[in-house]
């Protein structure tokens, strides 16, 4: 519904009122009807529509980390979305308590953002490592369709601007995904088929391999015997619990050691 009042609005916007629409908007300065303003759905609508006007004026979110970028001198880089993003959370345990590790997910994001933002994120910091986890969004076409080509050209970009700046990679699975917890959403299995979950993990275990990469395998730590993300590992199908990221520490530690041999 918020879309279909989204396009009323943007229609709207070059009309007469006293009202002015916020900058960026495709209709600047143009008058805004003040009685549209007093519909809390419209309300909510032109707040959606403001919040992607400023993504996209930073698509790749170059600035989340900006400040926190001038002074970091991690060990290893984790590089990612969601799933690594919210490990800095209290409630998951906290990212790796007593390692100079650094956090650089931003939830939602594709692989070409992380491309983007790599040198900023990852290069300019000079790690010995980076652990690159990405590839679910792409797969449910959170910045539009993408193929396995598509992805797998973007991991090669990053592991490639890794390796010539001296810092090693850890290649991380896809992590799995799972249909218990679907109420009335569309499937994560849906959204993310297991056949290009897999596909995509066999290409990165053979890439990696052929590359002198390491390869971490979150996936056969959290599949049950169905192959679905076990159940106790998430709330959402998706995204890991604080059970999830106990299972998965451990791994990434021990790809981290393997990649400084």
């Amino acid at each position: 519904m918020r879309i279909a009042l989204a396009a009323v609005i943007l229609a709207l916007l070059p009309q007469s009122g006293s009202l002015r629409a916020q900058q960026g908007l495709g209709g600047a300065g143009a008058a805004m009807p003040a009685n549209l303003l007093q519909c809390a759905d419209v309300s909510a609508a032109l707040t959606a529509i403001v919040n992607q006007d400023t993504r996209l004026r930073d698509w790749a979110n170059l600035g989340r980390y900006r400040e926190a970028n001038r002074a970091a001198k991690p060990d290893v880089v984790f590089m990612g979305d969601s799933i690594t993003d919210l490990w800095q959370q209290e409630r998951f345990g906290g990212f790796f308590p007593g390692k100079n590790y650094a956090d650089r997910g931003i939830s939602a994001q594709t692989t070409p953002q992380m491309l983007i933002r790599f040198r900023p994120d990852v290069v300019a910091l000079k790690p010995k490592a980076v652990v690159i986890l990405a590839g679910t969004n792409d797969i449910a076409g959170n910045t539009g369709p993408m193929t396995n080509e598509e992805i797998q050209n973007n991991l090669m970009s990053m592991a490639e601007l890794a390796k010539a700046n001296g810092i090693r990679v850890v290649l991380a699975s896809i992590t799995p995904v799972s249909a218990y917890h679907v109420g009335n959403a569309v499937p994560q299995t849906t959204r993310r088929p297991v056949a290009r979950i897999k596909a995509m993990n066999d290409w990165m275990k053979s890439y990696a391999a052929a590359n002198k990469h390491v390869y971490l395998d979150y996936y056969s730590a959290l599949i049950d015997g169905t192959g679905m993300l076990k159940a106790e590992f998430s709330e959402d199908d998706l995204h890991p619990n604080a059970a999830g990221y106990k299972v998965m520490a451990p791994l990434a530690e021990a790809a981290i050691a393997q990649a400084l041999r």
